[in-house]
């Protein structure tokens, strides 16, 4: 992880399948990962994290649609308790099995 990147958790609740679509493809676009269906992980720059969400506030409708971003430290992320199945094993790459090995 480079210097000023975060670790970022994104999860969201969006109703319409085209926003959630669009959102997935945000999320894949700056670099994170998929580790469920309407979750994702990865590292992002302040810049980075700023424009995701700009993206994201373009594309939900705030009266019924959710995009929660998480940011942590690593320190913080070590301390994460993964209880049953955490991940969608089909989903979830080599890289975010590192970050939990």
């Amino acid at each position: 992880m480079k210097a000023g990147d975060k670790l970022v958790w994104v999860i969201y609740d969006i109703t319409e399948n085209t926003k959630r679509t669009k959102v997935a493809k945000a999320c894949k676009n700056k670099g994170l990962y998929r580790v469920q269906k309407s979750a994702f992980l990865g590292t992002l720059n302040k810049n980075q994290l700023d424009e995701f969400k700009v993206m994201c506030e373009d594309i939900i409708s705030p009266d019924k649609d959710s995009v929660y971003i998480f940011p942590m430290c690593e320190d913080d992320f070590k301390k994460v308790k993964l209880l049953g199945q955490a991940f969608d094993r089909k989903l979830v790459t080599d890289e975010v099995k590192a970050l939990f090995i």
